[in-house]
């Protein structure tokens, strides 16, 4: 998985990472010249006293090393610059992927565990990549170009490099086979310190009014302990690995001493060639410490590609049709056919042979019982979720059949709970419609009855809105969500109990206005406040996902007795059959 994910986002800089391995090459010919150079210089310089040999190969090597520092940096740039690039596109695509799901694999994956893979495990695959560019290429040189040039300098020493070298990957080996499933284990534990952060930062006024804080405050340090522990584990391996090969390197140089001083005292070699020798030992087991470093990112990088290519490799739900109806045959209507909806694993459907229709510039109400699947049935409109059975239609058009992009630009939701970005209220209104004029602007705020208080802000359209809408009340919240709606100038509006935190007075004007001045516009309510509905010119009665009334407000008090019961409870009538 990891392979394929680098390949295929690495690919189009591949002349980069032709220019990485080129002067990796060049960095690593020059390192393995030096040994042989400074050996030189004992053997044929100092051991002679020629000083005019000593001065003339000490310039060598400071060319050769100013050359190999050249290189590598050059190397390096290539190197952080693809991977940098390729971090990008990954980025990209993951938003780009997210931003197509549906509720469905949002809710699958969690709005936490989605974040973390786009950052924290996108970040582990742009680092393996980087350092795998340069450490991955270098390390394999300096090691196999080191026991080369280390044969070449003496056959009798080279059993020293065929004992050490297998002893220091088997200790790698068995370190790496370790870290792998804790790598695994630490990604997931990661999730669940970002979805526990997440929720009590969304949440924080929900925890202070039920005085949560010790609670939520053990339930967070929980999960950060149990991520502690596994990051403490993996350190534990991490930090013993370097000792344990710096152990053995020393052992080497040990025995490379002590057995090449024999052959040095015997004559079989001279001092420089041991010197050479020990450099180069000193260069293989780099490499090999190197490519160990590397087999410890890989692991982690690699279940960080697996979770990556899990959101890459989903299919939403929300499949754009193969031919898609670019045009409404009949533009503001809306109708369900034996309409049904069951989430995935469920038992039971949340809803289930909804049938009605709304006409060009009708408003239809619905309304029902907490869980009655309201919110589920308006979601199913812009599809949010698809029809499981039956159909929704738009416009005339089974909305599975529809351009999503047309769709979504003939619909204007207000959601249950409306959402803010930060920036300023003409920035947000302006989210609806990017070339609104300011006047729209107004005129849609003062149909959502919004006006008043915008003028009072400092700043008026360009005051500053924070993250998620924190500093309006939750009705002036609800105000510029309609308002933002009504700029976005759809056929069709729907409104997810949408009135809930405006006084009665707000409620009634803001209907007003909306009938009113936009009396072209359909317009679908759902409410838990009868008197919001009372005017409408259909309302939609369910109950446990099944549609039981349908009908005006006058028509639903003599034929339905669960709306008839709603009325009662909430307006305190006595009504007769």
């Amino acid at each position: 998985m990891l392979g394929k994910l680098l390949f295929r986002y690495l690919k189009p800089y591949r002349w980069q990472l032709a220019g990485v391995l080129v002067f990796q090459f060049a960095a690593a010919l020059a390192s393995l010249y030096l040994p042989t150079l400074n050996g030189d210089i004992i053997d044929r310089g100092v051991a002679t006293g020629d000083t005019g040999y000593i001065w003339s190969t000490g310039v060598l090597m400071l060319v050769i090393s100013l050359g190999q520092i050249t290189a590598s940096v050059i190397a390096t740039y290539f190197a952080a610059r693809a991977a940098m690039q390729a971090g990008r596109d990954i980025r990209n695509d993951v938003f780009e992927k997210v931003s197509a799901f549906s509720e469905r694999e949002v809710t699958h994956f969690g709005a936490g565990s989605l974040i973390t893979r786009n950052t924290n495990d996108v970040t582990q695959v742009q680092m393996l990549a980087m350092m795998g560019a340069t450490m991955l290429v270098s390390a394999p040189l300096l090691a196999i170009g080191g026991i080369i040039m280390a044969l070449r300098q003496d056959l009798g020493l080279s059993w020293i490099i065929a004992v050490v070298v297998p002893v220091l990957l088997l200790l790698v080996g068995i370190i790496i086979s370790r870290m792998v499933p804790l790598f695994r284990t630490f990604q997931t534990r990661l999730d669940a310190v970002n979805r526990i952060m997440r929720e009590q930062l969304t949440g924080i006024r929900v925890v202070r009014a039920f005085v949560r804080e010790p609670i939520e405050e053990k339930r967070f340090g929980a999960a950060n302990t149990d991520i502690m522990d596994v990051g403490r584990r993996v350190g534990s391996l991490f930090v013993l690995l370097f000792p344990l090969a710096m152990l053995v390197l020393n052992i080497t140089v040990v025995g490379v001493i002590w057995f090449g001083g024999i052959r040095v005292d015997n004559g079989d070699i001279e001092i420089g060639t041991l010197f050479a020798f020990m450099q180069y030992i000193g260069l293989i087991l780099g490499g090999v410490l190197m490519a160990s470093f590397m087999t410890i990112m890989i692991p982690r990088a690699a279940v960080s590609a697996e979770r990556v290519s899990a959101v890459l490799a989903s299919d939403t739900t929300l499949v754009r049709p193969s031919e898609p109806v670019t045009e409404f045959p009949t533009p503001g209507t809306v109708e369900f056919r034996d309409a049904g909806f069951i989430y995935p694993g469920a038992e039971k459907g949340v809803l289930g042979g909804i049938s009605f229709a709304a006409e060009r510039g009708e408003t239809v109400a619905i309304v029902g019982s907490t869980g009655a699947g309201k919110t589920t049935l308006v979601s199913l409109i812009p599809r949010l979720f698809d029809v499981t059975s039956g159909s929704v239609l738009v416009g005339g058009v089974d909305v599975r059949h529809v351009e999503l992009d047309l769709l979504w630009t003939g619909i204007g939701l207000v959601p249950q709970r409306p959402f803010l970005f930060t920036g300023t209220v003409a920035s947000n209104l302006r989210f609806g419609r990017e070339d609104a004029t300011d006047d729209e602007l107004w005129r849609a705020l003062e149909i959502a009855q919004g006006r008043d208080f915008v003028e009072e802000m400092d700043g008026q359209l360009e005051a500053r809105i924070a993250q998620g809408g924190t500093n309006v009340s939750g009705g002036q919240r609800q105000r510029l969500a309609i308002a933002r709606a009504i700029v976005h100038r759809p056929a069709i509006l729907v409104f997810d109990d949408s009135f809930s935190a405006l006084d009665l007075t707000t409620d009634a004007r803001l209907r007003q206005a909306l009938w009113r001045e936009l009396p072209e516009v359909t317009k679908i309510v759902v409410a838990q406040r009868v008197s919001t509905i009372t005017d409408a010119d259909r309302i939609v009665v369910l109950d446990d996902g099944a549609m039981v009334g349908i009908g005006t407000h006058d028509e639903l008090l003599l034929s339905s007795d669960t709306y008839r019961e709603i009325v009662e409870s909430q307006l305190g009538m006595e009504t007769r059959a």
